[in-house]
């Protein structure tokens, strides 16, 4: 198994002054997940090198099991440190995408053009998309074969109004990502704020909040090992 994580290039949060960027238990807990499994992960981010961590989620309430196993793994590090562009990727050399969240990828992935190429393409050949937290957004432009929304009559989930309101950045994002994804015609499902919540529709699996990293990743290799 060969699987592409796409990390944000973002790192300023609106016009706050602070900074943002991936959330860092969306990386991690997904990445361990591929690893232990015996895929092979390649990272990639918009402006390639090292992608941009969110200050909070290196907080040491944010940090989980896998997080502290990141710390401690220079090979790991090394490899976040020197993402590809995302002009360099092929589609062809991968079986499916994944994308952690934060709330960097508001602001680029979701209108970057080879981002939204990469997931028109693995769509289009029939290979899993997967996203979590706010990087559902990076599907909110992607169409399918037929010119129509990818999420459009589909069930997704993401960060919900009401954990963006508990985060108190409401009126910072550029857009509330559970009323997006609803307006692209998507069928959003949550649970309780801050629970574990992955959904699968077909080769699109979606997580709601960082607690659903893990979740996310596991739904996506049950994915793959079916198509094996």
């Amino acid at each position: 198994m060969k699987i592409l994580m796409v990390m944000t290039s973002h790192d300023e949060l609106g016009d706050t002054g602070n900074k943002t960027g991936f959330w860092f238990e969306e990386f991690a807990a997904p990445f361990y997940t591929f690893v232990d499994a015996g895929a092979e992960v390649t990272i990639a981010s918009p402006k390639g090198g090292q992608p941009p961590i969110d200050p909070n989620s290196e907080a040491d309430d944010a940090q989980t099991e896998a997080t502290d196993r990141f710390n401690k793994d220079e090979a790991a590090q090394k490899k976040l440190s020197s993402t590809c562009k995302l002009d360099e990727v092929c589609v062809d050399d991968f079986d499916a995408i994944f994308y952690p969240g934060g709330h960097g990828p508001l602001w680029d992935l979701t209108n970057d053009e080879q981002s939204i190429d990469l997931i028109e393409k693995f769509w289009s050949k029939g290979k899993p998309v997967a996203a979590v937290c706010h990087a559902p957004a990076v599907l909110l432009n992607a169409k399918t074969p037929g010119g129509d929304p990818l999420i459009q009559g589909r069930t997704v989930t993401g960060f919900s109004n009401s954990e963006e309101e508990a985060v108190g950045l409401t009126e910072v994002v550029p857009f509330l990502l559970e009323d997006e994804l609803s307006a692209k015609g998507g069928h959003y499902r949550k649970v309780d704020d801050w629970q574990s919540y992955a959904v699968q529709d077909g080769m699109l699996i979606t997580g709601q909040n960082p607690a659903s990293s893990e979740q996310t990743a596991e739904r996506l290799l049950d994915v793959l090992r079916a198509m094996i």
